[in-house]
């Protein structure tokens, strides 16, 4: 199970990268759409992979112990502030669509 992780771990990293890399705003967005996704899946991962498991760990010492729940919760958190800068990447979007007329990253493509 870990090595499938980590082969869509680098999967999701390198198209992100590659799309982040392309001229397209658009491309850019989905590019770090892709990234933060990445990110998400190796703190997840950081967290431990169990399948079938109870979330409280038994230590066998006669006291159980939880499970963490920071890995959660950091995930949680970068879903969110992922939706808001991908929410405010779109609206600098259209606005520089509007005023340059063209959606290329550097300005240069051809105006329609």
């Amino acid at each position: 199970m870990e090595i499938i992780l980590s082969i869509a771990i680098g999967v999701m990293t390198s198209c992100g990268v590659w799309l982040i890399l392309r001229p397209r705003t658009y491309q850019v967005i989905i590019g770090l759409s892709l990234l933060s996704y990445a990110v998400n899946l190796f703190i997840f991962s950081v967290g431990g992979v169990k399948t079938n498991v109870p979330p409280i760990l038994s230590e066998g010492g006669g006291h159980d112990v939880l499970a963490d729940p920071v890995p959660q919760a950091l995930v949680l958190t970068a879903i969110v502030i992922g939706f808001a800068t991908t929410a405010l990447f779109l609206v600098v979007l259209l606005a520089s669509r509007g005023m340059t007329g063209t959606d290329h990253v550097d300005g240069r493509g051809e105006k329609r």
